[in-house]
Parts: structure tokens; C-alpha cells; sequence
């Protein structure tokens, strides 16, 4: 029989299931960049209110490591997931406030596929989140985000490709690139995030 040596603190599981829900509603709105009826102001509004909302889930977990005397494990590592978590949020918000002020209405074919990629990451950190209590059932997440964040490094390339093919005029290319590597960098982020969480579990087993 396994015995804890530091007590529940219950609360910290709960942030950061929170934090990751707030990823969930994040990845939702960079979908809807993709919608031919867009109206980019109003999505960007909508996204610094999920940006907002996401930092103060981030300060509550720091208010809380800071004022914890023994947390559930090592204080750098809720750190690392805490800023991790509040990268991607920042990286998808950089992607949709970028859209709004280049006032680009049409992307390359393959970032739908992008877009998906980063949904179904975000999806699945909120639903590995809440295993952190008991630190089972883990090591598929942070495989299955390896293998998407390597499925987006595809894309990327291909999206690129598509950017320098001669179809889009200079100033285009710059704005759509901006636009596409903020995706890629979110998407980039959660697997630091998986690599956290890891790394969590492996010192709690």
C-alpha cells in the first residue's frame, strides 16, 4: 500500500482542472476564426474575456502555492503547470487578436486542420487534469499530445508551403504567418504542459 506523505490540498486539482477547462473554451474561439460569417472584434472580445478569466484562474493558484505550507507536490512544478496552462491561453489569444487587427478573412486549407489539432489537444489536458489526484492513468495524455503536437509540426509545414507558393501577396504572408504561428506556439505549449505533468508523475510514483 502506497502512503502519502504530504496532505490532500484538494483545491490546487481543482485550479487546475479549472485552468484547463479555460483552454477547452479557448481552443472553441480560435475554431470560430474559421466561420465565413466571422465578426473578428466580437470574437476578440470574447477572447480576452476567456483570457482574462483564464489569468485569474492562473493568480489564484499562485496566491495559493504561496500561502500553502506543504502543497501536493513540488511548488516548482505547480509553477510550471500553472505557466504552461497560461501560455497557451496567451498564444491563442495572440492568434484571434491578430485576425481582428490584420482583418484577415481567409486562411490556407490546411489550418482547419490546425485548429482541430489544437481542439483536440486542449480537450484532452482538460480531461487529464483531474487525474493529477490520483496520478493514474496519465502516460497515454502526455504520448497522445506528442503525437499531435508532431501531427501540428506537419501542418505548419504545410501551411507554410502554402504561404510561399506565390498565391498570396507579400503583405498577406506576413500577417497570415503571424496568425498561424501563434496556433503552432499554443500548440507547442501543451505539450510542455504534457511534458510537466509528466515529468509530476514520474516524481510522485
Amino acid at each position: 500500500m502506497r502512503f502519502r506523505i504530504r496532505p490532500v490540498e484538494t483545491t490546487f486539482y481543482d485550479l487546475f482542472a479549472q485552468a484547463a477547462n479555460h483552454l477547452v473554451i479557448g481552443a472553441d474561439l480560435v475554431a470560430r476564426l474559421l466561420d465565413p460569417d466571422l465578426d473578428a472584434a466580437a470574437l476578440a472580445e470574447q477572447m480576452n474575456d476567456a483570457e482574462h478569466a483564464a489569468d485569474e484562474t492562473t493568480h489564484e493558484i499562485i496566491r495559493l502555492v504561496n500561502s500553502t505550507f506543504i502543497t501536493p507536490f513540488d511548488r516548482e512544478d505547480i509553477y510550471d503547470l500553472a505557466s504552461g496552462l497560461d501560455d497557451v491561453m496567451d498564444f491563442m489569444e495572440e492568434a484571434v487578436e491578430s485576425v481582428a487587427l490584420y482583418g484577415v478573412e481567409e486562411f490556407p486549407d490546411a489550418f482547419a486542420g490546425q485548429v482541430e489539432v489544437l481542439q483536440r489537444a486542449a480537450n484532452l489536458t482538460a480531461e487529464a487534469m483531474p487525474r493529477l489526484r490520483t496520478m493514474k492513468d496519465l502516460e497515454e495524455f502526455w504520448i497522445e499530445i506528442n503525437r499531435l503536437e508532431n501531427e501540428g509540426d506537419r501542418n505548419h509545414r504545410r501551411i507554410l508551403a502554402d504561404l510561399f507558393n506565390g498565391n498570396y501577396k507579400a503583405m498577406q504572408v506576413l500577417k497570415l504567418k503571424d496568425i498561424v504561428e501563434a496556433v503552432e506556439h499554443a500548440i507547442d505549449a501543451l505539450e510542455s504542459v504534457a511534458n510537466t505533468v509528466e515529468q509530476i508523475a514520474v516524481k510522485e510514483s
